[in-house]
């Protein structure tokens, strides 16, 4: 009888939170527990996956205001609960230059987290960069013992399956089996510093578990040998012919539904939506949303080959890749989408941020079919932040005016399908993430330390389902 209660008490509250929409009093807010006080350092969430899988714990990075990621030594978790914080991983003697660890996120299933760590080697001459990181997975019950994730071969020849640069902002799949991210490549950077042309271009790639892969060691130390296997899966180029669906940069990617989408001959195809800059007609650069649909084999060369690349040429994606632009704002009144571009969970709908017809930053939905955007939101100024999904595809959460908001997915009118969840703050809250089970929204607020000209950027979280 306990349990169907409080499984009753927790729709009816959700369905107030909903119902009430904007018409709310400052008791309906919901209260913030914050759950790190540590003045000492940040605690950074970085807009990943950062619960557990059973909801109990935070994953997050110590980075500082002035270093970034490079100068954060640790990745440490904390139980929302109980304020316990636990070191993961470790890097001991770091420095403001590297190597640095930052930017994690817990796989959805096992107990073990994925993050950025920079290259071992880093010194202030050859320090922390973009192009010199890799990912690295500790499980919560082995803390300080590493696993290199992707593999780094950046001396010629190049090895299939390795790549030659830096990942960033590692996310896994749903069922685990995949792991995507931004990318940028050390080759072209050093194509780029011999030419003066753009080839430093940040792209997408991924990785899953075919087969570890083992490259040469070089004298420097550079290269890596990973357990996962890796390729580039979309293609840019330095100067985009304007009017075409050519990109110069792919990045605010995620995974596209629970296990893919449903393709019109009903089968399930795995993706990564992204966000791909153009050339509009006139030349300017653009944002636009885009797809690429990735192939159960990411071995097989496609038809820009070679997988592993040249000395002047980026690693090419597999065969089968698909690479599609769903947006065509360009040569709109407010050409631009933005915000990390996130699917719900049954992947029929992908979540964007562009300016509607007043331009104000709204969300927009579509389809990772293409057709119409829906514009989701109607406020009147600017939406801080791309939107996260509920477990149930029903709603979304993001940050407008200051606040936390929750927003039903419906044709109902707008007035009645938003909520403020938190009191408007001076201080934006920031990094939304919501649990596996629903039940709670986690966030960052930077907090004064108390004597000093200094914040700390700390984690909170609301409790969808209670205010006490």
């Amino acid at each position: 009888m306990g349990n169907r209660y409080k499984h009753m008490k927790h729709k009816l509250i959700i369905a107030g939170i909903l119902i009430l929409g904007s018409c709310f009093t400052p008791e309906s807010f919901l209260k913030e527990i914050q759950v790190t006080h540590d003045t000492s350092k940040h605690h950074d969430l970085d807009n990943n996956d950062n619960f557990s899988p059973d909801g109990k714990w935070l994953v997050y990075d110590t980075r500082t205001s002035t270093g970034g990621i490079g100068a954060s030594p640790s990745i440490e978790r904390v139980n929302i609960k109980t304020g316990e914080t636990e070191v993961l991983f470790e890097i001991q003697d770091n420095h403001d230059y590297g190597p640095g660890a930052g930017a994690a996120s817990y796989h959805p299933i096992e107990n073990k987290v994925i993050f950025i760590h920079g290259l071992p080697v880093c010194t202030e001459k050859n320090p922390y960069q973009q192009w010199r990181r890799t990912g690295v997975i500790v499980r919560d019950n082995q803390p300080n013992v590493p696993i290199n994730m992707d593999s780094r071969d950046v001396t010629f020849p190049y090895t299939p399956g390795a790549l030659r640069g830096g990942t960033h902002r590692h996310e896994w799949s749903r069922d685990g089996k995949w792991i995507g991210y931004t990318y940028n490549d050390a080759i072209m950077k050093k194509l780029e510093d011999s030419t003066g042309i753009k080839w430093n271009l940040r792209t997408i790639a991924v990785s899953n578990q075919q087969h570890p892969v083992a490259t040469d060691k070089d004298e420097a130390g550079e290269n890596v040998d990973g357990t996962w296997y890796s390729a580039v899966v979309v293609r840019v180029v330095p100067d985009p012919e304007p009017g075409s669906d050519e990109i110069s940069n792919a990045a605010s990617d995620s995974w596209i539904g629970t296990g893919g989408y449903n393709k019109t001959d009903g089968t399930m195809q795995v993706a990564r939506a992204f966000l791909g800059k153009v050339r509009d007609k006139d030349g300017q650069p653009v944002d636009e949303l885009f797809v690429v649909d990735i192939p159960d084999s990411i071995n097989i060369p496609g038809e820009f080959s070679p997988l592993e690349g040249t000395q002047s040429s980026f690693p090419m994606p597999p065969k089968g890749t698909v690479q599609r632009r769903l947006t065509f704002t360009a040569n709109t009144k407010y050409p631009g989408c933005g915000g990390v571009v996130r699917s719900s969970p049954d992947g029929s709908r992908i979540a964007y941020l562009s300016k509607d017809k007043n331009g104000i930053r709204q969300i927009f939905l579509i389809s990772p079919l293409g057709g119409d955007p829906i514009q989701i939101t109607v406020h009147n100024s600017d939406v801080q932040s791309a939107a996260r999904w509920s477990n149930e595809n029903k709603s979304i959460a993001y940050i407008w005016d200051n606040s936390i908001v929750i927003c039903e997915i419906s044709d109902r009118p707008f007035a009645k399908r938003y909520k403020r969840l938190t009191e408007r703050t001076d201080e934006v809250p920031s990094n939304l993430v919501w649990s596996n089970d629903g039940t709670t929204i986690a966030f960052n607020r930077l907090v004064p330390v108390e004597g000093k000209n200094d914040q700390k950027k700390q984690i909170f979280v609301i409790n969808l389902f209670s205010n006490e």
